[in-house]
């Protein structure tokens, strides 16, 4: 692990009042960072993400909520929104990802909440954005990403669109939500001014699909499911080996050149169906049963070192066992191990990207219950006395 440095966002406090996936992911890279996150969640059981996933206790919710500290209050009560307003009042960044309208409903427009706190950036993150006939629409991250256009060109030409393993859509928006907090952050530095960062998830999928949108306004053309290529880019495919499936991506004209002196067929890079790269994409399919025929009569540690000596790009399909065996993974401390109370420790992904002087780090555990700072926040924070939040608690507020 990265020695104790604060981190480079370290001095700013993000308020989290978002929930599930996509505002938590975005106080996760921030607190990642060194950002002082408070996490607000609804009394009792808290965010939802605590009990979803694998497992009696969420190691998901062990991931997205490390570096955060929980306190408790009920926003649909005065109360709470009172509590919320002040601990908005002395943050940096309020994160919210709850449907448009939701936070005006609670007292707590951001437009309102930066005429009393002018500095503060609010990032907003939705399904629809904030704005538009669609904005007041139920979104989660699997229609986004069938609106953004992600869904249709995933999965096999002859089956119904896939989806990903992971909830790719959310945290694309949270992802932008962050470019946008600290792009504002900058903006404010110079003006003093902060703002609204409006994250949609069906713009964050948009943003990432290439070329999908001026293939068709200039030729009309439609991107459809290709499996496990690339249309038109070859060799870049999966490949059987004797033990099992190994990726090759040698696209380009010398690396192809370089590729076929591996497998020992020199002439395919001068062979008219294979010589550049338009024409290796109109003979795909048939260019990759030549690569496989070779790969299956080898195994991939062989398949390996011959890409490795010829330097063609490809690698062994990870899983989590791999990820920890590898000896690449533990030179850059890509995983990390966290101390935990209930596990004595877990390991997970570290803080990415790495930075040379002002590295982020995972400082703590997600926090194992709801409410678990509360004393420390509003008491050290806001001044509230023992008898205060004992009363705020009996009365369901906390």
């Amino acid at each position: 692990m990265e020695d104790g440095k604060p981190g480079p966002l370290a001095g700013l406090r993000v308020v989290e009042m978002g929930q599930l996936i996509a505002g938590p992911f975005c106080g996760q890279l921030l607190g990642d960072m060194g950002a002082e996150v408070i996490k607000i969640e609804p009394p009792g059981k808290g965010d939802p993400m605590r009990q979803w996933g694998r497992g009696e206790h969420s190691l998901w919710w062990e991931v997205v909520s490390r570096n955060k500290k929980s306190v408790s209050a009920n926003l649909r009560l005065p109360e709470g929104q009172a509590l919320a307003r002040r601990l908005i009042a002395r943050a940096d960044i309020l994160i919210e990802n709850f449907r448009p309208g939701t936070l005006e409903g609670w007292n707590l427009d951001p437009r309102e909440l930066l005429e009393s706190h002018p500095g503060l950036i609010v990032v907003r993150i939705s399904g629809y954005g904030q704005t538009g006939p669609y904005s007041r629409r139920a979104g989660f991250g699997g229609i986004a990403e069938a609106m953004g256009g992600w869904r249709y060109i995933v999965g096999e030409p002859d089956r119904p669109p896939s989806r990903m393993g992971i909830s790719i859509g959310d945290t694309l928006a949270a992802t932008y939500g962050c470019i946008g907090a600290l792009s504002a952050l900058h903006h404010r530095g110079l003006t003093g001014r902060g703002q609204i960062v409006d994250s949609a998830l069906y713009e964050a999928v948009l943003q990432v699909m290439e070329s999908l949108i001026p293939e068709y306004s200039v030729d009309g053309f439609i991107r459809q499911r290709s499996g496990s290529t690339l249309p038109n880019i070859a060799p870049s495919n999966v490949y059987r080996c004797a033990d099992g499936e190994y990726l090759v991506a040698a696209n380009q004209d010398t690396v192809f050149a370089r590729l076929c002196q591996a497998m020992g067929r020199p002439e395919l890079a001068r062979d008219e169906r294979y010589a550049t790269h338009v024409a290796r994409g109109r003979n795909q399919r048939e260019l990759d049963a030549v690569i496989e025929a070779w790969t299956r009569t080898r195994r991939i540690d062989e398949v390996e070192a011959i890409m490795i000596e010829h330097g063609v790009p490809a690698g062994k399909i990870y899983r989590a066992p791999e990820m920890l065996e590898d000896p690449h993974f533990a030179a850059r401390e890509a995983i990390v191990e966290v101390p935990h109370p209930r596990w004595g420790s877990i390991k997970m992904q570290n803080v990415f990207p790495k930075l040379s002087e002002t590295p982020g780090r995972v400082r703590s555990p997600a926090p194992r219950f709801v409410g678990e700072h509360n004393e420390e926040i509003y008491q050290s924070l806001l001044g509230l006395e023992p008898k205060a939040l004992a009363e705020l608690a009996a009365s369901g507020v906390i």
